[in-house]
């Protein structure tokens, strides 16, 4: 990414919000780097570098700044189809992805070879794959240090280390001071049965819909959501817990409580938290391009700050879209909450085990229930990719295969499993109802002014509706 580097100084100076995570300044006589809204005085503009990540300014030597914190910026969206699968690759290296395999397994989730990811990586970031992934460690394990009582020990295994004695020795190295030393800077409360982590966002930010949007949605026995917190249920592997989320007073930023017994796979809770909320969103660069269609202007004006309402599984999303086909919210809700009772949770490996007749006794037609099993064994298989990749196609070519999986259902998993912030839904009743017309083609074509941001402006025309039961599932 080219940077103009006059035009990050004029935002550093104003410490506009909109480009916190978009770019770092790096302080040349201090060796610092740090956020543009940093609230220390801006540098002379011939001391500052400016870097498109944090990891590319560490390589060059620069240590994160203690006040600003550049661990709790939020992720920078990007949707250049020209970097996707940097990007894509990006997003797996910041769920952890590199703690638990090399770069030649993360390649071949993507179908290239690892030289070409790392050459797609660099030429994107200007760092490579496996230095992303130490600031990513680096940077977790300082907000770890700084926010809980988690001992060193469990902090470096828990940031992705696979050795205490390589921790130790890159932190000295980067940061030009020893762990303990930092730990030693802030007062922490006793340790007690969860940690808490911080995860930043762009303003505006419309906590109150995007929780609404979920709670309707909430799955029984996995998320419980009230007025202001959304919790659920988390396993991952052999690690199980819960976790919780609401908003931080007077802070950008949302608490994420995690409990202790998931710490070995805390980034990719944190991670799929941020996917989940939508925090990389840019809602001002959204708004912007989507308020330009007097069509969708009244609506954006209205109700600023909407993000796309992501998922924490994709497959326990995936699930509850088809569950949703054709029928109310809360219907689907209902016949969701049997599926999580039956089968002790919403897995794909576990569902693809059932047959017919036991999904039919949930409440389902014999289509539906063919549709379920369909999607559990592709899903179980590997052989339909239900999180945020590279080749987005592919993904929802290979859900259309499936029976019962058609246009609607494979845009509306896009949107929110894959993370894909073009998906549209054009054959939505509920965006029907809101552009006046059931003409397809017509809503595509309106649809195209929109683009790359359609999927907000979908969640934009569903909002404006009156009638909650026409929404998408």
């Amino acid at each position: 990414m080219v940077l103009d580097a006059d035009g990050c100084y004029r935002a550093l100076r104003s410490h506009d919000p909109r480009f916190d995570g978009v770019f770092y300044v790096a302080i040349r006589t201090t060796g610092i780097y740090c956020r543009p809204v940093c609230p220390a005085r801006p540098a002379r503009r011939d001391s500052c570098v400016f870097y498109d990540t944090a990891a590319a300014a560490e390589q060059n030597g620069y240590r994160p700044c203690l006040r600003c914190r550049p661990e709790l910026a939020p992720g920078n969206a990007r949707i250049d189809a020209s970097a996707r699968l940097a990007c894509a690759a990006l997003a797996r290296i910041e769920s952890g992805a590199l703690n638990e395999a090399g770069v030649e397994e993360l390649a071949a989730e993507f179908g290239v070879t690892a030289r070409h990811l790392r050459r797609a990586v660099e030429g994107e970031f200007g760092v490579s794959p496996i230095e992303i992934a130490q600031t990513q460690r680096l940077l977790l394990a300082k907000q770890l240090l700084t926010e809980t009582a988690l001992p060193v020990t469990r902090i470096a295994f828990a940031s992705g280390f696979a050795s205490l004695r390589r921790f130790n020795a890159l932190f000295q190295e980067r940061y030009r001071m020893s762990p303990r030393r930092l730990r030693g800077r802030h007062v922490i409360a006793a340790p007690a049965d969860y940690i808490a982590c911080d995860v930043g966002y762009r303003l505006p930010f419309n906590w109150v819909a995007i929780l609404g949007f979920l709670r309707a949605r909430a799955i029984a026995g996995i998320e419980t959501i009230d007025e202001n917190r959304y919790s659920r249920v988390v396993k991952m592997g052999e690690h199980r817990g819960r976790i919780a989320v609401s908003p931080v007073r007077g802070k950008n930023a949302l608490r994420v409580e995690v409990s202790t017994s998931l710490t070995p796979v805390l980034a990719r809770v944190l991670a799929r938290v941020k996917r989940l909320f939508d925090l990389g969103a840019h809602p001002e660069l959204i708004e912007d391009r989507l308020a330009e269609d007097p069509r969708l202007r009244p609506i954006v004006r209205a109700h600023p700050g909407l993000r796309v309402p992501g998922s924490f599984d994709g497959f326990e999303m995936a699930l509850r879209a088809v569950l949703g086909q054709q029928i109310s919210v809360r219907a689907a809700t209902t016949i969701a909450g049997r599926f999580a009772t039956a089968f002790n949770g919403l897995d794909a490996a576990r569902i693809a085990q059932s047959d017919n007749a036991s999904i039919r006794a949930l409440g389902l037609t014999n289509a539906r229930a063919e549709c379920v099993l369909g999607l559990a064994r592709a899903a179980a298989e590997g052989r339909v990719r239900l999180e945020p990749c590279a080749d987005v196609a592919s993904a929802m070519a290979a859900l259309k295969e499936l029976p019962g999986i058609g246009e609607w259902t494979a845009q509306y998993i896009a949107m929110r499993a894959l993370g894909w912030p073009d998906a549209f839904p054009h054959t939505d009743l509920g965006v029907m109802k809101a552009l006046g017309t059931k003409a397809e083609r017509q809503i595509l074509e309106m649809s195209a002014a929109w683009s790359p941001w359609r999927s907000y402006a979908a969640i934009y025309l569903w909002k404006s509706l009156a009638e909650k039961p026409v929404e998408a599932q």
